[in-house]
């Protein structure tokens, strides 16, 4: 597996404003899609490209274009939902894949409750946007999901995460084309499965808290 923490001040100045406390969830969500953006360049360096060539106003000339198939982007619900824009901003021409994930809040076990995934991913670059790496269970049900189905390898882009969850994730996909690309790697998980410092429930901090 290939670890990639993000070091860049923008990075650690965004970072530090939605761990705030006091952010509302509009600058939450704000701030969290131009973080996403900039984790991207890191989460894409892999992408597959092909040659092509273009004629510009003066001449022929070579570049790049993004390989078919297509990169898969998956969102985990909800609070991978936030992290969406930011990753399509950068890749508009990537497909767009769903995984609602529940965790148990006494297990911390997670449940897969829908899915909306091509039946199909094989040679398939996948995505998983995931805000909070924590104990690591929801990531690694979701990888697990795209490489049954046929993924060639995938990269999780997180905020946050802490050393027990990325142990976890490590050691579970041992052998296999995993990248994480992190915001930040945090202390420690605490007694209820929460990264500290961390920044809270990263989905009640982008949408409200739902009774």
């Amino acid at each position: 597996m290939r670890v990639h923490v993000a070091d860049h001040p923008l990075i650690t100045h965004k970072l530090t404003v939605l761990r705030d406390r006091s952010t509302p969830s509009p600058t939450f969500r704000a701030l969290a899609e131009e973080l996403v953006t900039l984790l991207a360049y890191e989460a894409t360096r892999g992408v597959r490209v092909e040659e092509v060539t273009v004629e510009t106003p003066v001449a022929t000339a070579r570049g790049l274009a993004i390989a078919n198939p297509k990169p898969l982007i998956v969102p985990i619900l909800r609070a991978g939902l936030g992290m969406l824009e930011g990753m399509t901003k950068l890749i508009p021409s990537a497909e767009v894949g769903f995984l609602g994930m529940v965790r148990d809040e006494k297990t911390l076990e997670p449940t897969t409750y829908a899915e909306r995934l091509p039946d199909d991913l094989s040679n398939r670059q996948c995505f998983v946007l995931d805000p909070m790496l924590a104990t690591g269970g929801s990531l690694l049900a979701a990888i697990e999901f795209l490489f049954a189905r046929g993924a060639q390898d995938v990269t999780a882009v997180c905020l946050l995460a802490a050393p027990e969850g990325l142990a976890f994730i490590e050691e579970a996909t041992a052998g296999r084309e995993v990248t994480i690309v992190l915001g930040a790697l945090d202390e420690k998980l605490n007694e209820l499965g929460y990264i500290v410092p961390g920044l809270g429930d990263a989905g009640d901090r982008l949408y409200g808290v739902v009774d």
